[in-house]
């Protein structure tokens, strides 16, 4: 993206060239959202940020939800390619690989938490927003492969539901780095890194599935 210090229709700060409006709503709905949180985001201010006229934004997306929707499906694409990353197909090894993608998960919130706020903090409606759901649901699908790769070690009556397995590891993940990882005022201290409380946690899980060494 280009960015000038001219403006079309508005006195913002920023402007843009070669029909680059959509990007430039994108782009600053995502710095809104670091700055404010979802709650404290306005397509108003979207419009201004981005240096054009209180109505320009509505030539590509219907309200502020729909702004913030896009850059949800951003965020979890982004989110899905460091997932896939992570797991690696599994190697070298199933088990550890499906552990990196818990400290993945941890480390996204920490270095995207813009991404992370339009993704899980926003509050749409995903029916509302089915490119949105379906982003989620890849980003999902790369936990729900890992863990049916990693049942299939397990003979085939002592494996455990996969679907199971990538919720179960996706709700400890999520509430670690909400309760431990977000930058918030009432966030609760460790005595230990984050990482480290979720690794512990995975490894238990998943000694209690007869995985990593459990019976």
């Amino acid at each position: 993206m280009s960015w000038s210090g001219s403006s079309e229709g508005g006195s913002g700060r920023r402007g843009y060239h070669h029909g680059n409006l959509r990007e430039a709503l994108i782009e600053a709905a995502l710095e809104l959202v670091g700055a404010k949180g979802p709650a404290g985001f306005t397509i108003a201010e979207a419009a201004r940020l981005a240096g054009v006229s209180p109505a320009a934004p509505y030539r590509h997306f219907r309200d502020a939800e729909a702004l913030l929707s896009e850059v949800a499906v951003r965020g979890f694409d982004l989110f899905a390619e460091r997932l896939a990353k992570a797991w690696n197909g599994g190697r070298p090894q199933a088990v550890r690989a499906f552990e990196d993608l818990g400290r993945t998960y941890l480390a996204f919130a920490r270095e995207e938490p813009a991404y992370y706020a339009a993704m899980f903090e926003s509050r749409i409606s995903q029916e509302a927003h089915p490119e949105l759901l379906a982003a989620g649901d890849r980003a999902f699908g790369v936990l729900r492969d890992a863990a049916d790769h990693v049942a299939a070690t397990l003979p085939p009556d002592r494996r455990p539901p996969s679907l199971m397995m990538a919720l179960h590891i996706w709700g400890m993940a999520h509430g670690i780095a909400s309760l431990f990882v977000r930058e918030s005022p009432s966030r609760r201290k460790l005595p230990m890194a984050a990482e480290d409380l979720l690794e512990a946690g995975v490894l238990i899980y998943l000694q209690s599935l007869g995985l990593a060494g459990g019976q």
